[in-house]
């Protein structure tokens, strides 16, 4: 594997898009549940990100339950013209905050329009279907709930559809249904089960969305990746999304955060070059 050239944007759908975004999970309460902490910062930090050049958010209307779409739509609305809002379906929350899964036709077409309402907006840019569980993958069937998606496509309530846990397997039967045009996965510098999903995606210029760029809930660590930071005059956070952009070209980033000061901090890392020895240096870390 070699470093690919760090370019700007590519392509999500038909629309073109910085390849450094926000996920928002993280503007909800402490376990993705409940109202942000800091109701003004939340609002803030949305605004901040799409003012320095952010063009691609990432939020679902499972995150709070509500919360999130809410604090965009205070926020951001009326919606700048570039602006991609990517959600995705699958799930609920229960009342004591559980994940519930939600893959029924009903449940999804519910889902939509939960989210079609609390953004306040016609379509949904794109919707990603959520299959596998929190420890990744699973080889389900999904064939029943990407159909009930692309009938919601045909009705003009979603432009573009994607995919999020799933395996190779299953977006070649998803594609087989309907176009394909993002997969988001948990993938970082040292979890890279999706590697050989990366590059075929990226020969079909899909783009390729790791959730949890950053490690999730267990910030990454690791003394190599310090040691090259140190050398840079980075944070081991900022090298590691800097990796993901010299990875493939069509990976689009979404670090989330509730904090200004981390907002600033994940966007400079666009800013990193790595030479092909540093590359090579950090993707043995993964190895």
């Amino acid at each position: 594997m070699t470093a690919t050239t760090a370019i700007d944007a590519f392509t999500l759908g038909d629309r073109t898009v910085n390849r450094m975004g926000y996920g928002a999970m993280q503007l909800a309460g402490p376990g993705v549940f409940g109202p942000p902490k800091d109701h003004a910062t939340a609002l803030a930090v949305l605004r901040e990100a799409v003012a320095s050049g952010v063009n691609h958010i990432d939020t679902s209307d499972f995150y709070g339950p509500h919360v999130t779409n809410q604090l965009i739509r205070e926020a951001l609305s009326p919606y700048p013209e570039d602006l991609v809002i990517v959600s995705k379906l699958g799930a609920v929350r229960g009342a004591d905050a559980s994940w519930i899964p939600a893959q029924t036709p009903a449940d999804l077409t519910a889902g939509v329009h939960d989210n079609l309402r609390n953004l306040g907006i016609e379509r949904l840019e794109v919707v990603n279907l959520r299959v596998g569980g929190i420890h990744g993958p699973n080889e389900g069937p999904i064939e029943e709930q990407f159909t009930t998606l692309a009938e919601l496509q045909h009705q003009g309530l979603i432009r573009h559809l994607g995919l999020s846990n799933v395996s190779a397997s299953q977006v070649e039967r998803a594609s087989a249904i309907a176009k394909v045009v993002c997969v988001q996965n948990n993938y970082n510098i040292v979890h890279r089960n999706d590697d050989a999903l990366i590059d075929m995606l990226a020969e079909k210029a899909i783009a390729y969305v790791p959730f949890f760029p950053l490690g999730g809930f267990s910030p990454l660590q690791s003394s190599a990746l310090s040691a090259v930071a140190a050398r840079l005059g980075a944070t081991p956070m900022q090298v590691a999304l800097a990796w993901l952009l010299h990875r493939s070209p069509n990976i689009l980033l979404i670090p989330g955060t509730s904090s200004l000061e981390h907002l600033r901090e994940n966007l400079k890392a666009a800013e990193i070059h790595l030479s092909a020895e540093v590359f090579a240096e950090l993707d043995a870390i993964g190895k």
